[in-house]
């Protein structure tokens, strides 16, 4: 390939999750921060993933885990300093891996000086870059908040705030809060920062008759179904911006509406996002007819190159993975095959190479108000407790397992799910079909998902066996198992039947 055909740096890369707050903790206060990041890309570096991304570490009072953010050019200092996050940019950078940062556009806290001002009066210049109204409509709040307006005894009016009380809204359709985000972004990038996930950027364009929503009747929070026109043109703004910095810097879209085809409009005509969160597999049991219909869900609707598909098994607001496949690492080491083998970008969430499952949490130890602590549990790095947490206690109980699942008992530990991701990273890597090529399914049992991927001579065949019992799945010619999610029978030709629960990656062998 020459380099003007190259393909877009995130095209081939895995992407890794850091939930700060429970990665590692550096000064002993039990909360992570971002020197224990940096402490610990030596792991991140042993894995190989290509790039990090930080949830929320700016300023904020934290009703909602930093995403309601009373400063976006600032570091909390829970996590550290303009300093220290520079310092984990450039060692990132040194180490060959790319780092983004979480933007949240559509709310603030209460507490940032913009609301603060434009609370104090309805005259205030800020007054209209939230969203004011004198009667509220019938829209409802995401995080169990209830209705999506409050009452504002000061002026006499309520504020829009589709999350909780304290993240009121911006009003996007203000040119001046428009040029202040897109001054929040230039300072990231000015920084070196080499994209943003951004929340829910769905939501910025609001339905401008604010007239109710039957489905609000029903329960349902605004979030889950706000799809409006106005949205795509925040996000061309934000692209062309994000597109005027050299280096490839990238937009990666939360747009958590469970619809494969609506998702894809925010894709643009390569004016939105470069890429979007495709949330179907965080909801899916493991069994095949789900993960079938997902995937062909995606090969059919994102052909377009510009619609490049993301994959994601479990994230900072849903269930691990393995906690939701009933606790088996078994079936969690397949996914890490199906999701490191299938077209587009797979990004991993921190603690999915270790295999952990939720935390259990109490009513005593719950911190969020939506109920999604039991995936933020804290890593553990070393096998005996305090698992590389000094100090204080952690703000959250660690994930069952945490003496056996410990990073520094899986690294280089044959069969463990650490190295089992770091071997899957690396196939990734050295299969151009893996990075860049075409998907096609394959005939197979119901219970088995068969596929191959090919871009030229270099082709790949993957096959999962969701069932307790063996299945054939004979291929015609010679391979060989070059992966094995249980580590059994690498290297050898492969006999034509997979063991129960197993998946497979299997390449040619040579003659």
């Amino acid at each position: 390939m020459s380099e003007s055909t190259q393909p877009p740096w995130w095209k081939g890369a895995t992407i890794y999750q850091i939930y700060p707050r429970s990665f590692a903790d550096s000064n002993g206060d039990g909360i992570g921060d971002l020197n224990g990041v940096l402490r610990h890309l030596d792991h991140l570096q042993h894995l190989g993933v290509d790039a990090l991304w930080l949830s929320p570490i700016f300023r904020s009072p934290m009703a909602d885990a930093g995403y309601d953010i009373s400063d976006y050019c600032d570091i909390d200092p829970l996590f550290g300093s303009l300093e220290d996050i520079d310092r984990l940019i450039a060692e990132a950078h040194a180490r060959g891996m790319r780092l983004l940062l979480d933007f949240v556009p559509n709310h603030t806290s209460d507490q940032h000086p913009w609301f603060v001002e434009s609370r104090s009066s309805r005259d205030n210049p800020k007054r209209d870059w939230y969203i004011w109204r004198d009667e509220p409509n019938n829209w409802r709040a995401a995080l169990n908040a209830g209705s999506a307006w409050s009452w504002d005894e000061h002026t006499q009016q309520y504020y829009l705030h589709l999350f909780l009380p304290e993240q009121p809204d911006l009003n996007w359709r203000n040119p001046q809060v428009v040029e202040a985000m897109h001054d929040v972004l230039r300072f990231w990038l000015d920084r070196g920062i080499d994209g943003f996930r951004v929340d829910v950027i769905h939501c910025t364009g609001k339905e401008p008759s604010f007239a109710d929503d039957p489905r609000c009747l029903a329960g349902q929070p605004l979030v889950e179904f706000n799809d409006q026109p106005y949205s795509h043109e925040v996000l061309r703004g934000l692209r062309r911006l994000v597109d005027s910095y050299p280096g490839e810097r990238v937009l990666v879209g939360e747009v958590n509406i469970r619809s494969t085809e609506r998702v894809l409009q925010y894709y643009g005509a390569s004016d939105e996002l470069h890429m979007s969160f495709n949330f179907q597999p965080l909801d899916a049991p493991w069994e095949p007819v789900m993960f079938r219909t997902c995937i062909r869900d995606v090969e059919t609707l994102l052909k377009p190159a510009d619609a490049w598909p993301t994959w994601v098994l479990s994230n900072h607001d849903n269930h691990r993975q393995r906690s939701r496949y009933h606790g088996s690492l078994r079936s969690a080491q397949a996914a890490a095959v199906l999701l490191l083998t299938l077209r587009g970008t797979p990004f991993i969430f921190q603690g999915e190479e270790l295999g952990l499952e939720d935390a259990l949490i109490t009513p005593e130890t719950q911190v969020d108000p939506g109920g999604r602590d039991g995936c933020r549990a804290p890593i553990p790095w070393l096998a005996a407790p305090p698992h590389g947490w000094e100090g204080d206690e952690p703000w959250l109980p660690f994930p069952p397992e945490s003496d056996e699942l410990a990073a520094e008992r899986q690294r280089h530990a044959p069969g463990s799910t650490l190295e089992l991701y770091r071997r899957l990273i690396e196939a990734r890597k050295r299969s151009p079909a893996l990075l860049h090529g075409d998907w096609e399914e394959l005939p197979s049992h119901p219970n088995v998902l068969a596929y191959r991927r090919q871009l030229g001579e270099d082709q790949r065949v993957v096959c999962l066996n969701f069932a307790d019992e063996p299945h054939a799945f004979p291929i015609n010619g010679h391979w060989r198992i070059e992966i094995a999610s249980d580590a059994q029978g690498e290297d050898e030709t492969y006999a034509g039947e997979l063991a129960a629960g197993q998946a497979l990656i299997l390449s040619p062998e040579e003659h």
